[in-house]
């Protein structure tokens, strides 16, 4: 018996729009962790930081690659959302992405011990969004 499987039209994009979102995310993390490389072991930054009196922490690369792709893969959820339910989904996603990237320097600002860390952490949030919110932007889909 000779069985045949067809793909509809509309499932191969969404395949095409996952893969690239995936991708997007690992090109996030790959971007984080590299700026952790250059920053940590080349040129010998402690990120290190403190909330308020507790102790200091050091921010290993393992920390990096996750908090880089949990990030992403919320932006994406929420990229999905968006698409679900206004036309300006890329636009309004956008928008939101460079909010939080912004938002998301406070916390170099507030809680790092060090100005090179402050920098290093800076440094790190904008190469990460500058790799993230672009290229997942241009996946997003128009109504």
């Amino acid at each position: 018996m000779l069985t045949t499987t067809t793909t509809t039209a509309s499932a191969v994009p969404h395949i095409k729009q996952g893969r690239a979102r995936a991708l997007c995310a690992a090109g996030g993390a790959l971007a984080a962790a590299l700026a952790w490389i250059v920053e940590v072991p080349l040129l010998g930054i402690h990120l290190n930081f403190r909330f308020g009196a507790g102790h200091i922490q050091t921010i290993a690369i393992g920390q990096v690659i996750g908090v880089t792709v949990v990030a992403s893969l919320l932006g994406w959820l929420l990229l999905t959302l968006l698409e679900r339910r206004t036309p300006r989904a890329r636009l309004l996603w956008t928008t939101i992405a460079l909010a939080a990237l912004a938002a998301s320097l406070a916390l170099p600002l507030a809680a790092a011990t060090t100005s090179s860390a402050v920098a290093g952490l800076v440094v790190m949030h904008v190469t990460v969004g500058a790799v993230v919110i672009p290229t997942m932007a241009h996946t997003a889909r128009t109504r």
